[in-house]
């Protein structure tokens, strides 16, 4: 066995491919990119759906027809050599170029038909946007929206959407990048649990409390918590957390303890409860918290007319003049419209209701 002197531990495997040069194809590129970006074979095969055998004899191949060694490969994965690193950047640039034949194709359709992939998170995806779609559909029966719901932002770059709805700012000057609303949000409590174990109205009170969390990217409740409780161990507070707004909203709403939501909740069904809880050092603060709403897409985006229809339409489905919690301004629960053109709140969402 050979030693890895940047891991300081035995290689697993080691390739030897030199010499024998042929012609790289994109799909030999793309699994090795996507390989090195995992990190591992196991990782990239979940994510590629091949299995470890089949993507080792494909990554293999590419290694093979480059003529150099790309990777090492050892107990912690896959690791570049200094050959690799210089296929690999222009690997990136060959994947960057194939994208833009893509896009240069879209924009080149007349008819407004076609598949336009949609990233969000999961809550917006779910509760605003999907009950919303049949609005799209009657204006433009032939587009087809592929949603894909998760709480990590999609690479619009790489095309893994064409247009992406998030709550964290990215950084990424390549991309278009709007703000189209804003999220607020407060503690809620199913009436249920109020019945039985009370309404907190300080933090020193709402320490004595259950409380539920979401933890996933975007959403820093966890983070939030541990702020608002610096000496006290959370996890003897948290008797229930998920990665998902979906899990997390139910658990609310079923009375599993006090947990963060949008100030539109009342409007998913459940007898759900806001709660004006003060901050000790501020009394007349109360715990309140918001995320700014980003609509991001590539630069050639507006360009293809079945992007740029899902673009502009995702605007007004979040604007705030129609639908005001999601105004800059935060409107308590209690003040927000009972109805909206005449709908009630509970049918804009679909009526998701809890009971």
């Amino acid at each position: 066995m050979q030693a890895n002197p940047a891991q300081g531990v035995p290689l697993i495997e080691s390739p030897k491919k030199a010499g024998r040069r042929g012609v790289p194809d994109w799909e030999g590129t793309r699994i090795f990119l996507e390989t090195i970006r995992a990190g591992s074979f196991r990782s990239a095969g979940e994510a590629l759906k091949l299995s470890v055998n089949a993507l080792r004899r494909r990554f293999d191949d590419f290694e093979e027809s480059c003529g150099v060694t790309l990777a090492s490969r050892d107990t912690f994965g896959v690791h570049l050599t200094s050959e690799g690193e210089r296929i690999f950047a222009a690997a990136q640039k060959m994947e960057a170029a194939y994208f833009d034949v893509l896009r240069a194709r879209d924009r080149s359709e007349i008819a407004l038909e076609g598949r336009v992939k949609l990233a969000i998170t999961e809550g917006l995806g779910t509760f605003w946007v999907a009950p919303r779609v049949i609005e799209f559909r009657r204006m433009f029966p032939k587009i087809t929206i592929d949603m894909q719901c998760a709480m990590s932002p999609a690479d619009i770059l790489r095309s893994e959407a064409d247009i992406c709805v998030q709550l964290t700012r990215p950084n990424n000057g390549d991309i278009k990048v709007v703000k189209i609303g804003r999220l607020h949000t407060m503690p809620f409590a199913a009436a249920s649990y109020i019945q039985k174990f009370g309404a907190p109205k300080t933090i020193d009170e709402l320490a004595a409390h259950s409380i539920v969390l979401q933890i996933s990217q975007q959403v820093e409740s966890e983070k939030t918590f541990r702020q608002i409780f610096p000496d006290l161990p959370i996890e003897s507070m948290v008797v229930f957390q998920c990665n998902v707004s979906s899990a997390h909203y139910w658990s609310i709403a079923k009375g599993a303890g006090i947990g963060i939501l949008p100030t539109y909740a009342n409007g998913l069904g459940a007898p759900v409860v806001p709660m004006d809880i003060n901050d000790n050092e501020t009394p007349h603060k109360l715990l309140r918290w918001h995320y700014d709403i980003w609509l991001t897409y590539h630069p050639d985006g507006k360009r293809i007319r079945r992007v740029n229809r899902l673009i502009e339409w995702l605007k007004e489905a979040f604007s705030p003049k129609l639908y005001p919690w999601f105004g800059d301004e935060f409107i308590h629960p209690n003040d927000l419209p009972l109805s909206v053109d005449g709908l009630p709140l509970m049918n804009l969402f679909a009526g998701f209701s809890a009971k």
